[in-house]
C-alpha cells in the first residue's frame, strides 16, 4: 500500500506464537526479519489491519490476544489495546508508528507471500540469534517477550 502521509504512517505488527515459536518473515524490500504486519489503511481500525496483514502475509487466520472492556455501549466498539507501541525510522524522511500485537494462529497453513518476503519461518528463542541477516534488537526483544507471555 502507498504511504498515507509523506512523513509518518501507522502500522500493525503481529507476533504470532505457536508451540513456543514465533513467526517471522524475511522482508524482501527491507532485508530484515520482521513479524507479519503492515500499514493500517484509511478505512481500517488497527485490529482489522493486524488480522488482515497476518492473513495476507502468512496465510493464517489469527486471534489477537488482549483485553477489552467487559461492557457494551451503543455506538462504541471496544478495540484490543496493542501490547506495545513504538515509532521507528524507515528512511531519512519517513517513520512508522507501530502498534505491536500478540496473536495465536486459529486456522490456515503457513504460506510464503513471495512478492513481499524471501522466507517465512517459526523461530524458537534459540533460533533468533542464528538468523541471517541478524534481527534488530527491538524485534528480538518483542519476540522474546511474546514467547514469554503467550503460553
Amino acid at each position: 500500500m502507498a504511504h498515507i502521509h509523506y512523513q509518518i504512517d501507522f502500522t500493525a505488527a503481529v507476533f504470532v506464537v505457536r508451540n513456543q515459536k514465533v513467526l517471522l518473515v524475511h522482508h524482501r524490500q527491507l532485508n530484515h526479519w520482521l513479524p507479519v504486519g503492515g500499514h493500517i489503511e484509511l478505512d481500517e481500525d488497527p485490529e482489522t489491519a493486524a488480522v488482515r496483514e497476518a492473513r495476507e502475509e502468512s496465510g493464517l487466520e489469527v486471534e489477537l490476544i488482549g483485553d477489552r472492556p467487559p461492557i457494551e455501549s451503543p455506538g462504541t466498539r471496544f478495540l484490543l489495546a496493542p501490547r506495545f507501541m513504538d515509532i521507528h525510522r524507515i528512511t531519512d524522511t519517513h517513520r512508522h508508528i507501530g502498534l505491536i500485537y500478540w496473536a495465536r494462529p486459529r486456522t490456515g497453513e503457513t504460506t510464503l507471500a513471495p512478492a513481499e518476503h524471501h522466507a517465512i519461518r517459526w523461530c524458537s528463542a534459540a533460533d533468533l540469534d542464528r538468523l541471517e541477516p541478524a534481527i534488530s534488537p527491538a524485534v528480538r526483544w518483542y519476540c522474546l517477550k511474546a514467547l514469554e507471555e503467550v503460553r
